[in-house]
């Protein structure tokens, strides 16, 4: 472990570069903060560069999972230059990014999968993500995101789950190309939409498309869906959160394969 007192250090320096989305894609690395999050990494198989570690804030829960050479023990000003977190826990860990490709996806026999377009809100992905661990879905897809995947707001939000559940990020027009190739059919989330989510059979191969909060789905997605469907709404308001009715649609297609 080697001790780092100055805000010059390169790695201190590279780290703060990693809080911008081109500096991520740039240097194909990202801020994985937090001793779950960096476990569920690390058990994902990403490779670990640098783990900084604050003996301030965190007790050496998982310092034996990184080689000594690649740790950096920070003092509590230091660690906070890099830290994302009002609450730090003691750990950052940079790390190297995988983006998969659709062609890269491994499918199950009976795929269930989620589509979001245009995904913008850090909060939304991440809880997304975790509703799509819980439901063991075969994969996450962003269609022309708004936001980048690795943004360590995605991360958090996550708990992690972002290592575990395939994440593949393509235009809309690759991403329905590659529905089409696998034979999944698709449902797209539409308010007002004729068919109720739990009339309509997900027991196949399965794909459930969700747009912004604001914008809702495209005229992309509403001409080429194979299917429309919505969620009844019984007070005022139109449409519940785009996690929720994420939620909502992917565990009734949950409950309808577990028949």
């Amino acid at each position: 472990m080697i001790k780092i007192t100055s805000s010059q250090n390169p790695k201190i320096k590279l780290a703060q570069k990693l809080f911008k989305s081109r500096e991520r894609k740039k240097e194909d690395l990202m801020l994985i903060e937090g001793v779950a999050e960096i476990t569920m990494a690390i058990e994902s198989g990403v490779v670990i560069d640098t783990l900084f570690y604050c003996p301030a804030f965190g007790r050496q829960q998982i310092l034996n999972q990184v080689k000594e050479d690649n740790v950096l023990e920070l003092n509590r000003d230091l660690f906070t230059k890099i830290s994302f977190r009002d609450n730090p826990d003691g750990f950052i860990a940079l790390a190297k990014t995988k983006r998969l490709r659709l062609d890269e996806i491994k499918l199950s026999k009976n795929p269930l999968v989620i589509v979001l377009e245009k995904v913008e809100k850090p909060g939304n992905l991440g809880a997304i993500l975790r509703s799509a661990d819980a439901a063991s879905a075969d994969a996450v897809i962003l269609a022309d995101p708004r936001t980048d995947i690795f943004q360590p707001n995605v991360i958090r939000a996550s708990l992690g789950t972002i290592f575990s559940v395939p994440v593949a990020t393509a235009t809309n027009d690759d991403v329905l190309a590659w529905l089409k190739k696998n034979t999944i059919k698709s449902f797209a989330a539409i308010i007002g939409a004729k068919s109720i989510y739990t009339k309509v059979e997900y027991t196949k191969p399965s794909a459930i498309i969700v747009g912004t909060e604001h914008e809702g789905l495209s005229q992309f997605w509403q001409k080429n869906t194979d299917e429309e469907v919505s969620i009844p709404m019984a007070g005022k308001i139109d449409s519940l959160n785009a996690s929720v009715s994420t939620a909502v649609i992917l565990f009734e297609a949950v409950r309808q394969r577990n028949r």
